[in-house]
């Protein structure tokens, strides 16, 4: 039995610190595994059996210059978290690459007056510029020296440390100081980009923290008379107590209103942009802002558990997921790095050893190709995209879980489609009640005591219309469901169903005049419910669900992107073919759940398969697809159950997220290449001389920050 313990590592700002990280936190006796988010500095730690060594695992991170902060924390990025961006010059490598920006100046200075001075020593005489640069660059390069070193006492001698680290010490050598020292200016001057932009990915999921407010208007001793309303921290709030949200205020807390009605601002969970209407027992978020009533609510969640907390939780564990793109990215510079450590030995001294050549000329090529295969940028590529990808889905109210999902929904083939909660609002109506024996008001009266003991939305519409039209009716007893077929429940001593017309057919018999009259209600694209006292039919009640307002433009879109969609639903034939018509797409109907799931195998083996459910009743088939997307409004099983959730329920909502997978894989394809190119371009020009030491450094440096600032933009991501 293994024990889970999570960490926040403060300083993990860049990719090339996870590998070496992971890999001495798991050489620590008792760990059995550890994985490091890089999107928030988490690190996810096992243990064997139930003795944690703590000690351990904060001696090892210690050792590579980390340390641990509070559990459940979120890192800061290279000590920009804290005072913002605009305070980089007050960070570690803010004041590196301000120290080392001045050293360099002034040897700059020497040189421009100082040219000719210099000193002999030991029989060699060596420029006094030479010295100074030399010393800025050995001054500058000792924290990167010092982490190669302890990267490779911990089992990671290749890392991109130790490339610069060689080249750098390697260019003094061979008296090239001067790029030496520009050399290692670049290479910090990179690093301390990269964390500004890790520090800015990272705020944008803090920012979803600071959407529920700090500070709650609680009610205590409620009387008639007489209450006491105080302001309390958001924090301390249990469930069942009781709040007061004014207009203009946030909602603390996630609960449900027992009094006033308003109309709630939620875009900023649900991304939906149109304020809605709340009343007495409907469900509100923490963070949702109250337009203009005055509402009470109970508490329902602490903030420890509320919907926002989930939707950080929610990101942070997507982005710690690697895409097939990254695992392969992973894998590869794990030989790609010694591969250009070889490289460059290769390139200085074969030519010398085997063909005469200049010993000095190549030695400076070699030292150029390590620093030419800085594996940064391209390293960086996949997982700075991912992240942007994730959190600006998570601010429009599209959740994903990891980047494996993220590239795989920009590659479906087909997408299938529940009805009821999905393409249509899930909130259908009684529009006809035809009786073939008895009245009504008994029919309804039996048909109600049988639902009110379900809460599905076509239950609800039954029970709804009972009470509309005055009729009294008790509890069944015993009821139960019929497996997708129906419901069934004893009213006194008989047994009272309510199911599909196919279905009541094998239990009672349906006379010419209401076959007829249901296969009218059917090709109208209603939903029908026959009842069943006994087994004798009582009649027939039609109920219709509405398309939602967004579903035929959202399959118009899908089909433009060459998208196949396909409705599975539990409808009748004619039903479903009358709304599959409206929204231009193929349908499947009279499917029982497991023939939900066989119908989604046999998508399967034309391609790709993305299937859409409320999360829980498709529970199965949206684990089956390859893909599985809940409409669940923020429903805990919606947000558990899929692979992706949207929030805003609208149907739009699926293009969308196709949208954003394309763009973030273009995205991907486009550092890779560009990573790619430039390290193939400069090769090139090393190797016929043109290229010096600190062009090459600035190609990696350059690449580094383009790569990071062309993924940042996917956090303008608009669909």
């Amino acid at each position: 039995m293994s024990e889970e313990t999570t960490l926040t590592v403060e300083g993990v700002d860049c990719l090339s610190c996870v590998g070496p990280l992971e890999k001495a936190v798991c050489a620590v006796p008792g760990v059995k595994d550890a994985n490091i988010n890089y999107g928030n500095g988490k690190l996810k730690l096992n243990f064997e059996g139930e003795n944690s060594n703590m000690a351990g695992v904060e001696k090892a991170i210690n050792k590579l210059g980390y340390k641990i902060t509070k559990v459940g924390s979120i890192a800061q990025s290279g000590d920009l978290g804290g005072g913002g961006l605009e305070a980089w010059h007050t960070t570690k490598k803010g004041r590196l690459v301000v120290f080392t920006g001045t050293m360099l100046v002034l040897a700059t200075l020497v040189f421009i007056f100082a040219r000719d001075a210099a000193l002999k020593i030991g029989g060699y005489e060596i420029k006094i510029y030479e010295l100074a640069y030399a010393l800025v660059a050995l001054v500058a390069l000792a924290p990167m020296a010092k982490k190669a070193f302890n990267s490779a006492r911990s089992g990671s001698p290749f890392t991109i440390e130790t490339l610069v680290t060689f080249a750098v010490i390697g260019a003094i050598t061979i008296g090239a100081s001067v790029e030496a020292a520009v050399v290692v200016f670049l290479f910090a001057l990179g690093e301390m980009l990269e964390s500004m932009a890790t520090a800015k990915a990272r705020k944008s999921v803090r920012a979803l923290a600071d959407l529920a407010p700090k500070k709650a208007f609680l009610i205590r001793n409620a009387t008639k008379e007489n209450e006491d309303i105080s302001e309390v921290a958001a924090d301390t709030l249990a469930v069942g107590d009781i709040v007061e949200v004014q207009p203009g205020g946030r909602v603390p807390a996630d609960g449900e209103i027992v009094s006033g009605s308003t109309s709630l601002d939620e875009s900023s969970i649900t991304g939906e942009s149109i304020p809605v209407r709340r009343g007495a027992g409907d469900a509100v978020f923490a963070g949702a802002i109250n337009a203009d009533g005055v509402i009470r609510l109970r508490v329902d969640k602490t903030a420890q558990d509320n919907m926002i907390a989930r939707i950080m939780s929610l990101v942070e564990e997507a982005e710690a997921g690697k895409s097939p793109t990254a695992r392969f990215i992973d894998n590869f510079s794990r030989y790609y790095t010694p591969a250009v450590l070889v490289a460059g030995i290769l390139v200085g001294a074969v030519p010398p050893l085997m063909f005469g050549g200049d010993w000095m000329g190549w030695i400076y090529k070699g030292l150029a190709v390590w620093l030419i295969g800085c594996p940064c940028a391209l390293v960086l590529s996949t997982p700075a995209a991912i992240t942007s990808g994730i959190a600006a889905g998570a601010r429009r109210g599209i959740l994903i879980k990891g980047g494996v999902v993220l590239e795989a929904i920009g590659k479906v083939k087909t997408i299938a489609f529940d009805k009821t909660g999905t393409l249509s609002e899930g909130t259908p109506k009684v529009t006809d009640i035809h009786v073939s024996q008895g009245s009504e008001t008994d029919m309804l009266s039996l048909a109600a005591a049988v639902e009110v003991t379900s809460s599905h939305p076509l239950a609800v519409a039954i029970v709804d219309k009972a009470k509309e039209m005055g009729v009294t009716f008790t509890r069944a007893k015993d009821a139960k469901a019929l497996s997708g077929r129906g419901v069934a429940g004893l009213v006194g001593r008989t047994m009272v169903t309510i199911v599909s017309p196919r279905y009541a057919e094998e239990i009672s018999k349906i006379n010419v005049k209401t076959r007829q009259i249901i296969l009218g209600f059917e090709e109208e694209g209603k939903t029908l419910g026959v009842v069943v006292k006994g087994k004798t039919m009582l009649g027939v009640i039609a109920m219709r669900d509405e398309l939602r307002e967004d579903a035929r433009e959202a399959m118009d879109r899908l089909g433009a992107m060459g998208i196949e969609t396909i409705m599975l639903t539990g409808d009748n034939a004619r039903t479903g073919k009358a709304i599959a018509t409206q929204l231009g797409m193929a349908v499947q109907a009279e499917l029982m759940p497991d023939d939900k799931l066989r119908a989604i195998e046999g998508l399967k083996a034309r391609g790709s398969v993305a299937m859409v459910g409320d999360g829980i009743n498709d529970a199965p088939a949206l684990a089956r697809a390859d893909v599985g997307i809940a409409m669940g409004g923020g429903t805990d099983v919606a947000l558990e159950t899929a692979d992706a959730a949207l929030l805003r329920e609208r149907v739009n909502g699926i293009p969308d997220l196709v949208n954003l997978s394309k763009a973030t894989m273009r995205n991907i394809h486009q550092n890779i290449a560009f990573a790619l190119a430039l390290k193939a371009i400069f090769l090139v020009t090393t190797m016929l001389g043109a290229t010096s030491l600190w062009m090459a450094i600035l190609a990696d440096t350059g690449a580094t920050v383009i790569v990071t600032l062309n993924a940042l933009r996917l956090l303008r991501f608009k669909p």
